[in-house]
């Protein structure tokens, strides 16, 4: 067994993971539909109570006019871009190097549609406004990612998104909102989600990471946005015969977990604070400012001293790690449900192994 499936094997077993809502089970349904009248008529081809509904409560949500469910944000923001560069007739958009549409989507972007992105930012760091301002292309679309998940989370301050969104309006650029985490930062800012997403034209959400619906995505925009991306949705094999099963689920799990992300927010800041009092772990952000975060740590022998720690205190603390380079590896984290459960003197005693046994490898790699 390498020791990836071994990690993610021995997660699954202990009794106190730390991040999530818990297995994706065929209970995430089940919970749903136990709570329901099982003669609610189904959605048929985007149609019908059950989708019309939710649009309209999570386009009043968002503070937009309009919204269509998608059953994959992966198609629902390649339309947002799609009808953004037709409408100005420039098939050009610009975004993080580390976008998903750049990173994860096989070049969708490129081969389905001919658009040709624009890399703002260096890679390890947050568009700016400088950024944004020193662009030499000119671009029908500016897609923001917020948090950007591959750098951590990180966010830039709300004054600086309010003022690129002004230079944004002011020179015919349209500003689209990757907010596939947007109810995670919201308690940062402080801020509505309506009221943040004013200072864009069209935005994304997602159902399936902070809500912990099954799967499912929202974009929002003014109603001749909405009208043409539903065209799209059709022409992309999106309206499915029903999309029920992740309606009903994001429906559920939106008003069950909404008012919970303040509590995620302040657990992370807590789990992070844990880190970084570890020998030789960091987190980035150092302090977080959403429910997620990346934790750093020295590479050498590192799935072994996880194991243990699963093994003897029942704590998990993540699936899998990810090479950052010769010294360092790197794993995300996500707080959701699960981390209110931990008891604390379980948790206590994790860190106390990961700090002695980090210790004691930098020790020993350091008299080689």
């Amino acid at each position: 067994m390498n020791p990836h499936n071994q990690l993610l094997t021995a997660y699954k077993q202990t009794a106190y993971p730390l991040v999530g809502h818990g297995k994706r089970n065929l209970h995430v349904l089940k919970t749903v539909l136990n709570e329901m009248d099982g003669d609610i008529e189904s959605d048929a081809y985007g149609t019908g109570a059950v989708i019309e509904n939710f649009q309209k409560k999570l386009a009043d949500y968002l503070g937009k006019e309009s919204a269509v469910f998608f059953p994959s944000g992966t198609v629902a923001q390649q339309i947002a871009m799609r009808i953004w560069c037709e409408q100005k007739g420039l098939n050009k958009v610009a975004y993080h190097p580390l976008c998903h549409l750049e990173i994860h989507e096989e070049d969708g972007l490129k081969k389905l549609h001919q658009i040709e992105p624009v890399l703002l930012a260096d890679e390890n760091r947050l568009i700016r406004l400088e950024d944004v301002l020193t662009m030499q292309e000119n671009i029908a679309c500016l897609l923001l990612e917020l948090p950007q998940r591959e750098i951590g989370g990180e966010l830039p301050e709300y004054t600086e998104l309010e003022a690129i969104s002004a230079y944004c309006r002011a020179n015919g650029i349209k500003l689209h909102l990757d907010g596939a985490r947007l109810f995670e930062i919201l308690p940062y800012y402080q801020k509505s989600a309506a009221d943040l997403c004013r200072l864009f034209d069209s935005v994304y959400v997602s159902f399936y990471k902070g809500i912990g619906g099954i799967a499912g995505a929202i974009l929002a925009g003014e109603e001749d946005f909405t009208k043409e991306a539903k065209v799209w949705k059709r022409r992309h094999g999106g309206d499915l015969i029903s999309l029920y099963p992740y309606i009903v689920s994001a429906d559920y799990y939106f008003d069950q977990r909404l008012h919970s992300f303040q509590q995620y927010f302040e657990e992370a800041k807590e789990l992070a604070s844990l880190y970084n009092q570890c020998h030789a772990v960091e987190t980035r952000p150092l302090v977080p400012v959403s429910n997620m975060f990346h934790v750093r740590l020295p590479k050498e022998q590192l799935e072994p001293v996880l194991l243990s720690i699963y093994e003897e205190t029942g704590v998990g603390l993540t699936t899998h790690l990810k090479k950052v380079d010769e010294r360092l590896c790197s794993f995300e984290v996500s707080i959701g449900d699960q981390y209110a459960q931990v008891p604390k003197t379980a948790l206590r005693k994790a860190f106390h192994m990961l700090d002695e046994k980090i210790r004691e490898i930098v020790f020993r790699e350091g008299k080689d």
